[in-house]
């Protein structure tokens, strides 16, 4: 009963140590951290084993309607938090409900700056409707590292 106690109050002091995670949607700030948390994570640790990292469901890098994907810069999806039957499929040439061709805007915009935010249409996770989506992504390498808030 103590350890119950114990583990209650411990769960009660990390909850209210970050009130934002977790509740609501995800926040443009919650975004870029998670991007660069993402960037960092490559960094260290290389490419495969934080892909890995990334697509884990639940896990760190996947929390409300906020998660990490990576694009190669020629359209293949490297790492989805939210869709792992995207992970290896070239997505150049897809298409948002309004025709925008959102993959080869991700690429011209990455290929220009090393970091962007971007807009388009996407199903949220959490919800399950397309809404609009603001992506703010990173390049690194020969990747392009993103995540997004939904607004609605």
């Amino acid at each position: 009963m103590k350890l119950l106690k114990s583990v209650a109050a411990l769960a009660l002091v990390l909850g209210l140590a970050a009130p934002a995670w977790g509740a609501g949607q995800g926040t443009k700030d919650e975004c870029i951290a998670l991007v660069k948390k993402a960037v960092a994570l490559v960094k260290s640790d290389g490419a495969q084993k934080a892909y890995a990292a990334f697509d884990q469901k639940p896990g760190p890098f996947v929390d409300r309607d906020l998660y990490i994907l990576v694009y190669s810069m020629d359209g293949h999806v490297l790492a989805h938090g939210a869709n792992a039957k995207l992970i290896g499929k070239g997505m150049m040439d897809a298409q948002d409900v309004d025709g925008k061709y959102y993959v080869k805007e991700r690429i011209a915009l990455a290929s220009k700056q090393p970091s962007f935010w971007q807009d388009y249409k996407f199903v949220n996770p959490v919800t399950k409707k397309i809404e609009p989506k603001q992506a703010y992504c990173e390049r690194l390498n020969d990747s392009i590292i993103c995540s997004g808030i939904y607004k609605k």
